[in-house]
């Protein structure tokens, strides 16, 4: 591998402009198809497989309506009136009116006529019905739906605007993004003392990410991307594209302190660092595809897109990069004097930090060992109290009109309106009135406590469908309400035997607890997968059955500590008007999953970045036992300590910076690895490693001999360059 990569950076080095020119071609290809094709997001999210899923597909040809984006105005009496005053309905009959007229709605109900006032008559809920899906609807319709709402306002009606015409927006840049951007370039400046050399790591991984977002957004008019894709895709593409340069700069650097010529030293880089790098990025590439094996085709195309992107950052970090260094030559050596040149000569007594802290931690192993374990125990104990759902309006900020709608929707008919549960019944014999009709029946001998009421039947086109609409007591985020459906789908066999008919219970309520399910059922299978594969390419990379194991638990405990950090926050409430938390409970479904997997696979990068220098140093020194073996482990934590550190700092800076996003779907994800990246590559990779390895000695490097023979030599080290040179 080593040997590869560095033919490949010399042949990049010395035909800098060709490459260049090539990447630039590249960019220029796909700005273009961008401009001339744009993109197509899509905001639905399908469960294949379930039994919601399966309703709801039946739905969109048998009664389209029911499954149609719906918006609702919801429409407060002043203090001390009610809507029944006449100057009051009249102003709801014009909005009403003006509504139905809307851009691309259908139809709007009247409240009186459809008798959904509040009990009090101070509340009245219109539906609006869009006979579309949701990436159909259009901005401006909603902006139009909205100022009919504000004219109402300013008639004296308070009227707020609810309804799935909301959901999440996907891809959103703000100031909190920009900000983070700076950290890391201030934390690359510091780190190199050099505006050319800081320059690089974050000019490749700029050009990375925008070759693979408008890949991205390419592949969206070909096949379905979900809105939220790109966010995920830009947040970690940006962090490990910064990463993946910076290694190879520092090594280039380092090497050109110490007097190696510009072309030897970007080859040599390509062919060490950047070996790392490509195992690093394999890593990273394993856990995000790993999202495949939930099923669930929204979050496939999360993890696809992300890993497609940290391969751009791959492939950019080894024929990009030593492009560019070709083009810096002498000017990025540090000048005599500075902190790069003195750190390559090491004078006697001015050890750098990350060798006095391994010396430190490596003292007394074991004491470290059990210090890091316990405390980051303590830290975890939050997340045992984690609990999931999906999203709603009942998540979104206080001051907004959905969140407001759906307030005076709880308050004034009960939080289960706001999750009504559609029951979908399918005649075999083509009756569905009567088949619906001794449904509902069934519905009610179960004497389920949790339903308020059962409605009518709304029959369907084909002749054979109706749905019955079940309000629950609770909301839709409720455990009561996840218990009902699982409650109502144990009496439905019966009750379909009895009705000859088939019925599925469904809609977007019962579709959020079959996302839950099915991320819970795949969970296991998930990280066994994912963790095995990687588990095998690090024992691939060290030759080592200590790396790997130990690199695992590591993770576990920084994945708990990030849960923790979730819990406190956006459950508890701790610090949550500090981080922008509008409203606590549940979080996003789809966390765990994705957290785990893009914070595993960020976890080997740090794995591979330190261990892999520790390695090349005990190869170097000729692997010989004793003492050599722990100060391979301490030679490695001075080399790479630097280049850990500025790395975590410029990813906690990019995750940190879209805990300020106002998605709450990307919010808790970008808190957890925010967290997390500090936990693991401070107190995991800096302080728990060093001690782990140390305490194992040379057995670090064991391996049973007939396992040895079998794995190919991958010399990630360089060793034959070494010898070749």
């Amino acid at each position: 591998m080593a040997t590869l990569l560095y033919a490949l950076g010399r042949a990049a080095f010395r035909r800098r402009g060709r490459f260049l020119a090539c990447w630039l071609l590249l960019i220029a290809l796909l700005g273009g198809g961008f401009a001339a094709y744009g993109s197509h997001l899509d905001s639905e999210a399908t469960i294949p497989g379930s039994q919601a899923q399966k309703g709801i597909d039946v739905l969109e040809k048998s009664l389209p309506s029911a499954t149609g984006v719906t918006a609702q105005l919801v429409f407060a009496a002043p203090p001390g009136t009610t809507l029944d005053d006449p100057a009051q309905r009249a102003v709801i009959a014009k909005t009403v009116r003006a509504a139905g007229k809307a851009p691309q709605v259908e139809s709007a109900t009247d409240p009186f006529r459809t008798k959904t006032v509040s009990a009090d008559r101070r509340t009245a809920l219109a539906q609006v019905l869009y006979p579309i899906k949701r990436d159909e609807l259009k901005d401006s319709s909603v902006t139009a739906l909205e100022s009919i709402a504000d004219e109402a306002r300013s008639d004296g009606l308070r009227t707020e605007v609810g309804g799935s015409v909301y959901s999440t927006d996907g891809l959103a840049v703000g100031i909190g993004e920009a900000i983070g951007l700076g950290v890391a370039i201030l934390v690359l400046v510091v780190t190199f003392g050099s505006l050319t050399a800081a320059g690089l790591p974050l000019l490749t991984a700029l050009l990375g990410l925008v070759i693979g977002l408008l890949g991205l957004l390419l592949i969206s008019n070909v096949t379905t991307v979900s809105s939220t894709a790109p966010s995920l895709a830009l947040m970690v593409g940006l962090a490990v594209g910064i990463d993946y340069a910076l290694l190879i700069v520092d090594r280039h650097r380092t090497q050109l302190a110490a007097g190696m010529d510009p072309e030897e030293s970007a080859a040599r880089a390509t062919g060490t660092a950047g070996s790392a790098v490509v195992f690093a990025g394999l890593t990273v590439i394993i856990a995000l595809s790993g999202l495949t094996v939930v099923g669930i085709p929204f979050l496939s195309v999360m993890g696809l897109a992300a890993a497609g992107t940290v391969l751009m950052a791959v492939a950019v970090a080894i024929t990009l990069l030593p492009a560019l260094l070709g083009f810096a030559g002498a000017r990025l050596r540090p000048k005599a004097g500075s902190r790069a040149e003195r750190r390559e000569r090491a004078p006697a007594g001015r050890a750098p930090a990350g060798e006095r802290w391994a010396r430190l931690v490596t003292r007394r192993p074991l004491a470290t060992i059990l210090v890091v374990v316990i405390g980051l125990g303590v830290v975890a104990v939050p997340a045992t109290q984690l609990t999931l759902a999906m999203p709603d309006n009942g998540t979104a900020a206080p001051e907004t009109t959905q969140r407001k709608a759906y307030d005076l929707i709880s308050d004034a008919f009960g939080p289960g309106v706001n999750g009504r549960l559609l029951v979908l019944v399918q005649s075999r014999e083509g009756d569905p009135e009567r088949a619906a009709a001794e449904v509902a029946a069934g519905l009610e001998g179960l004497r389920l406590p949790d339903v308020v009421s059962v409605g009518a039947p709304q029959i369907g086109t084909d002749g054979r469908t109706a749905i019955l609409t079940v309000v629950p007591k609770a909301g839709p985020r409720a455990e009561a309400t996840e218990r009902l459906v699982r409650e109502i789908r144990t009496g439905t066999p019966a009750m379909g035997r009895a009705a000859d008919a088939e019925i599925l219970v469904t809609g977007s309520t019962a579709a959020a607890i079959d996302v839950s399910d099915r991320l819970t059922a795949s969970l296991l299978p998930f990280v066994g997968t994912v963790v095995g594969l990687a588990l095998i390419l690090l024992l691939l990379v060290f030759r080592s059955l200590v790396v790997p194991v130990k690199a695992a638990f590591g993770f576990l405990l920084s994945v708990g500590a990030a849960f923790g950090a979730v819990v406190a926050v956006f459950q508890w409430g701790w610090l949550a008007e500090v981080f922008g938390v509008p409203t606590t409970g549940p979080v996003f479904s789809f966390m765990p999953i994705v957290l785990i997997a893009v914070l595993f696979g960020l976890a080997m990068d740090y794995e591979v970045f330190l261990v892999a220098r520790m390695r090349e140093d005990y190869v170097l020194r000729g692997g010989r036992p004793g003492r050599p073996a722990v100060e391979s482990v301490v030679a490695g934590s001075r080399h790479a300590s630097r280049v850990v550190t500025a790395a975590a700092l410029i990813m906690f800076a990019v995750f940190a910076s879209f805990v300020t996003a106002e998605d709450l779907t990307l919010k808790p994800i970008a808190l957890g690895l925010a967290a997390g990246i500090v936990v693991d590559a401070f107190l995991i990779r800096l302080t728990l490693v060093p001690a782990v390895l140390a305490l194992t000695g040379t057995t670090t490097w064991w391996l049973p001999r007939g396992l040895d023979r079998l794995l190919p030599e991958l010399d990630i080290e360089g060793a034959k360059l070494g010898a070749e040179r």
